[in-house]
């Protein structure tokens, strides 16, 4: 169970910056994010959706463009770090991470890789040399909403679903960098704000909020996106840092990436036995 605070922190898409947005990003994330209906209000508003529009395409485009669109799994292999209060908790733990999209998800901890999580659908599991069981629900329910609110799903559901709503923000910081901000609004209320290089159009920051139901207290998490690589046609964060509520949380760094290689669907099946350290055919 040690681990599963960084599997949460990892879940969902990708890596690193400064920490010094604290206290701007959150004062930015309580202010930036009205209800649909307040904005709806504003006069242009259909221009300025077409302005968040064209600038979400650029994003598309700066990423891969279809390459980016025709992703089905994805492989990563790295560090990870995770912090208390803005301070490192460990020396760091290697990873293995493969998704399948939309909704499945393996990650492998240790130099053994005998510390495993899957999330297949709405349903998540821990797996260690005792077997599987089920992850804590608040754990569970931490990685779904991350997994709700990830790039890929933001650039290839949300921006397609009539119900949300787009807007442009103007420009804006996104850690040290001159960005362009959008906002997307779903019929929910729930919104998210995307942050893209002036220069580039990739994504460099997400932020959205949250509110605790048990405490009701309202929750910012942020992430941030650099190191860009071009792999197989596709822009691919190699950093990523994530915070909550102006805390580093955590911080990934990707040594490789490959796409569409093809997953054994025995990795996501929690009863499977898959050993990640048998040669392929050997499960």
């Amino acid at each position: 169970m040690k681990y599963l605070i960084l599997i949460v922190m990892l879940a969902s898409l990708w890596m690193s910056s400064s920490g010094k947005l604290a206290a701007a990003t959150q004062a930015a994330a309580q202010t930036s994010s009205p209800s649909v209906a307040g904005r709806q209000a504003i006069p242009g508003d259909q221009t300025n959706a077409r302005k968040a529009r064209a600038l979400l395409d650029q994003a598309i485009q700066a990423l891969g463009g279809q390459a980016f669109l025709s992703i089905h799994d994805k492989q990563e292999e790295g560090r990870t770090y995770s912090f208390y209060h803005g301070r490192p908790t460990s020396n760091g733990v290697l990873f293995w991470r493969f998704s399948e999209y939309p909704n499945k998800e393996r990650i492998e901890l240790t130099k053994q890789r005998d510390v495993a999580y899957l999330y297949v659908g709405d349903k998540g599991y821990e797996v260690t040399y005792k077997g599987p069981h089920a992850v804590e629900k608040k754990d569970l329910e931490d990685y779904l909403r991350r997994r709700k609110y990830s790039l890929d799903t933001l650039l290839r559901e949300w921006i397609n679903d009539p119900g949300v709503a787009l807007f442009y923000d103007g420009n804006a910081l996104a850690g040290n960098l001159p960005a362009e901000q959008v906002t997307l609004i779903n019929s929910k209320d729930e919104a998210v704000q995307l942050f893209l290089d002036i220069e580039t159009h990739l994504p460099i920051k997400k932020s959205y909020t949250w509110r605790d139901p048990v405490d009701k207290e309202r929750n910012v998490e942020e992430e941030i996106y650099d190191n860009y690589r071009l792999v197989q046609g596709v822009m691919t964060a190699y950093g990523f840092t994530r915070f909550f509520n102006g805390d580093m949380q955590s911080q990934r760094f990707v040594n490789a990436a490959h796409y569409n290689a093809g997953l054994n669907q025995a990795m996501f099946d929690p009863d499977s036995h898959y050993d990640p350290n048998k040669p392929p055919g050997k499960h």
